[in-house]
């Protein structure tokens, strides 16, 4: 794996639009050793003239002064103190930060600005900060969430072969929401044929409400153009039967049909209420509480069910 260290003139990011549920992100990182066969930010390597494949998972880019850049940003007269999003492309909690350590400063920097924030990551190396996270939960809004897909070991070694195991995850959301910082999970993404059996959906449902998850949210599959030729490649040498099926699912358009996307969102529905619905932890926010009125993640961070895989971190 080789690191690539860069200085940034800036780590904020603004979102076009009005379709997301936040307007700013930081990546700390381009690039990704999670390894994760369907990632949308593969093509974003295309743009450093490297390839979505092999090299978006082991030429990895290290904004080293990424935190000492924010504290400028949020001192900024100009910065009106909106809610920030990480993990919207690349993971924050990949391997690289075991070794760089970005992401203590990032948060003590909105820590010291008050700010409001929110993670998705796979990567249960953010135990690590729990401590920072649980300091910045007294203070300002924040929200984290795991993606976490399967928990089948098969499936979990084939598609995302770099990511921490998805138990691992499962027991992080458990400690985050155990010490009052809301922890939701993303089951996404749901892999046709792979990771979308009931019964393996089922799996993942109980153990997030076992480990009192804010959130499950599902998101079938996105085949954007530069993601979709990695994964069909990847999907003929591993399951050559289901290219048929994805040809047809994904044929008219890049977020498959849309009887398919409902069905998904049926399926993660009734395995909440047959496991008795969330029970969000004692300690965590009323906000985040899912039998109030108010919406589990906060209107500025999280939707329980996003229009774009952007929510989705690699």
């Amino acid at each position: 794996m080789e690191f690539i260290e860069t200085e940034a003139k800036t780590v904020l990011n603004h979102v076009p639009g009005s379709y997301m549920p936040f307007s700013w992100t930081i990546n700390p990182y381009r690039g990704c050793s999670h390894a994760c066969v369907a990632c949308f930010a593969r093509p974003t390597h295309a743009y450093l003239d490297m390839n979505a494949g092999r090299d978006f998972e082991t030429k990895i880019v290290v904004k080293v002064n990424a935190p000492e850049v924010l504290r400028r940003q949020l001192a900024s007269k100009r910065w009106k103190g909106e809610a920030i999003a990480l993990g919207t492309n690349t993971d924050p909690y990949q391997r690289a930060e075991g070794r760089y350590r970005l992401m203590p400063g990032i948060i003590e920097a909105m820590i010291e600005y008050r700010n409001p924030f929110s993670i998705l990551t796979r990567g249960s190396l953010m135990l690590r900060d729990l401590p920072l996270l649980v300091a910045a939960n007294k203070i300002t809004e924040v929200s984290t969430a795991f993606s976490i897909p399967t928990l089948d070991e098969e499936s979990w070694r084939r598609t995302e072969p770099g990511s921490p195991h998805p138990r691992a995850r499962m027991e992080a959301v458990a400690a985050l929401n155990e010490a009052g910082v809301p922890c939701g999970v993303m089951v996404a993404p749901l892999l046709p044929g792979i990771t979308d059996d009931p019964q393996g959906i089922r799996d993942v449902v109980v153990a997030a409400i076992d480990a009192g998850a804010t959130h499950v949210s599902p998101i079938l599959l996105h085949l954007r153009p530069g993601v979709r030729g990695e994964y069909m490649r990847w999907l003929a040498e591993s399951y050559p039967d289901l290219v048929p099926r994805y040809e047809q699912m994904y044929r008219a358009s890049a977020y498959g049909p849309v009887s398919d996307r409902k069905a998904t969102g049926r399926k993660v529905a009734a395995a909440v209420r047959a496991a008795g619905g969330l029970k969000t932890r004692p300690g965590v926010a009323a906000r985040f509480r899912r039998d109030s009125d108010r919406h589990p993640a906060g209107k500025s961070l999280h939707r329980t069910q996003p229009p774009r895989q952007l929510t989705l971190l690699q």
